[in-house]
């Protein structure tokens, strides 16, 4: 089987502000099982597992959008079998990016996109979530610094999405790893900035194929894509407040 992403506009566009739907919840999940990703006016996070959309709110509670809320950035495949592994902890987020990146530099597959989810014990768990924000023209960063919020989660066991893209992708997706996090009872979520993980399961999916959907809105046009930094996608990726000054 070769696994196809499914990826729903670009980074540069949402980090530019494009944040308008693109296709619905319901349309993602028939494209894709495991993925992340975002939704209309960035509304909080996305974690897609098992098939099901699950949108982690600002507080980092989770639950079920509806199936017609629009999606303007993801990242999705259909996934089987794939190389399970164990991983010992404790690890924190950069340690266990580091084993999942010697997994695939093990396999030559650096060049390739990947897709794991970590089922894991967790000591601790920090992320951020945000609410909506309905503008245009405002980049993601200053959305983020109005609305976004961050979180500690504490002794629980949970999944993580983690979704790599190699380096010359950059700006269709960012490089290396971006993690989100589903608590095993499905009640907590986010976007992954560190962690520290007592034991877990991994299974990598290598991703050879990739269809992206363009937004069809003329506003589509009216941005200037090639004006995002790499210095704002890691202050977005890494979260706002991390980066003052």
């Amino acid at each position: 089987m070769v696994n196809k992403m499914f990826q729903v506009s670009t980074l540069h566009a949402l980090v530019a502000g494009y944040t308008r739907g693109v296709i619905s919840v319901k349309e993602l999940e028939s494209l894709g099982d495991v993925g992340l990703g975002t939704f209309d006016g960035v509304d909080g996070e996305m974690i897609l597992l098992d098939g099901v959309c699950y949108r982690a709110c600002q507080d980092g509670s989770v639950v079920r959008p509806a199936p017609d809320v629009g999606v303007p950035f993801a990242s999705a495949a259909s996934v089987a079998g794939g190389t399970a592994f164990e991983l010992e902890g404790p690890l924190d987020l950069d340690a266990l990016k580091h084993e999942l990146t010697c997994k695939i530099d093990d396999a030559f597959a650096l060049n390739s996109m990947h897709i794991a989810t970590v089922s894991g014990t967790f000591d601790s768990v920090s992320a951020r979530s945000e609410s909506a924000y309905r503008a245009d023209h405002i980049t993601l960063k200053d959305m983020l610094a109005q609305t976004q919020r961050e979180f500690v989660f504490e002794k629980l066991d949970g999944t993580l999405v983690c979704v790599y893209h190699p380096d010359y992708m950059d700006g269709i997706n960012a490089p290396g790893w971006h993690v989100h996090f589903l608590s095993g009872d499905r009640m907590r979520g986010g976007h992954v900035f560190d962690l520290s993980m007592l034991r877990g399961r991994a299974v990598m999916h290598t991703i050879s194929r990739i269809e992206i959907q363009l937004p069809s809105t003329p506003a589509f046009d009216t941005y200037s894509l090639k004006e995002t930094s790499q210095r704002e996608i890691a202050e977005v990726e890494q979260g706002a407040s991390r980066h003052s000054g």
